[in-house]
């Protein structure tokens, strides 16, 4: 059953459009990333799945009595009000210190129960973040940027935690990354946005393709070039462009689902668009 989607979703600031024709669903268990460049719509949209922006055309569905655990981009606190660890995660709903001392624990931060929030490094702030949001028991975690200003190996082991949270809970992820490098390893399926979805798919094979390789250089494993090779053109929402048709994007190796095994493929219109049964390089798939 899927967990939520997003069904030809547009949002607009006023007159400007940031979101258009933006199609998606996040089923139990994977790990989903959100990739762009600054100012795409990438958190826009997340908040739009979460129900705290009202689309402007489209809708979002989700399952009956689903249980959302969210870790914003960023949380500012004041560093005059003194509040342990320990009673952040008992706000806005008091918990029990059992249940306290476990998210912590999930999260590797328990000896962190007395410490002021406000005397915490990036990475244990994050990882409290993490154990409030855990504690809902959630079947979907959306996390916005979760490792912004922390650096490479403290990137690298917030996700292995991401990792080690859907494999022991069993709860599907959705995140927002800027974290090319690192986060690709830890994703099932990766989507592009650029004001619209320009591609998605799954990141070890797109790394692993010969083709995609060839085209994109080996220095990236395919992280950067997934995250780059849409951005060459205009993404004016108007501009309906045939994306399965190539006029904008090679088109790239695919599965038949998208899923493991698979590589990126070009959306269609935004939306999650048909896939290929074998992988065609590029230049090979015709007019």
């Amino acid at each position: 059953m899927t967990l939520i989607a997003a069904e030809d979703l547009a949002v607009r600031y006023g007159a400007r459009t940031v979101l258009d024709g933006v199609t998606l669903a996040v089923e139990p268990g994977e790990i989903v990333t959100i990739v762009g460049p600054n100012g795409s719509g990438k958190s826009t949209l997340l908040r739009a799945l979460l129900g705290t922006l009202r689309p402007a055309r489209g809708r979002v569905v989700r399952a009956p009595g689903l249980r959302v655990g969210y870790v914003p981009q960023r949380l500012a606190l004041d560093d005059r009000m003194p509040m342990t660890a320990r009673r952040f995660l008992s706000l806005p709903h008091r918990r029990s210190p059992a249940e306290v001392a476990a998210a912590l624990g999930r999260t590797g931060v328990a000896r962190l129960a007395d410490r002021q929030m406000s005397g915490l490094s990036g990475g244990e702030f994050q990882r409290v973040l993490l154990a409030r949001a855990l504690m809902g028991a959630p079947q979907l975690l959306m996390l916005d940027e979760p490792t912004q200003g922390l650096d490479q190996s403290g990137q690298a082991a917030f996700y292995r935690l991401i990792e080690e949270v859907r494999r022991d809970t069993g709860a599907a992820v959705l995140l927002v990354s800027h974290d090319l490098h690192v986060v690709m390893s830890a994703s099932d399926r990766v989507i592009c946005v650029n004001g619209h979805i320009c591609c998605q798919g799954t990141p070890l094979a797109v790394g692993a393709a010969p083709e995609y390789r060839a085209l994109f250089g080996l220095g990236t494993g395919g992280a950067l070039a997934l995250y780059r090779h849409a951005h060459d053109h205009s993404h004016d929402p108007g501009d309906r462009r045939d994306h399965v048709r190539g006029d904008d994007h090679d088109r790239r190796p695919t599965d038949a689902g998208g899923r493991a095994g698979g590589a990126a493929r070009p959306a269609s219109g935004g939306a999650a668009g048909r896939t290929a049964e074998t992988a065609i390089p590029a230049g090979d798939e015709g007019g």
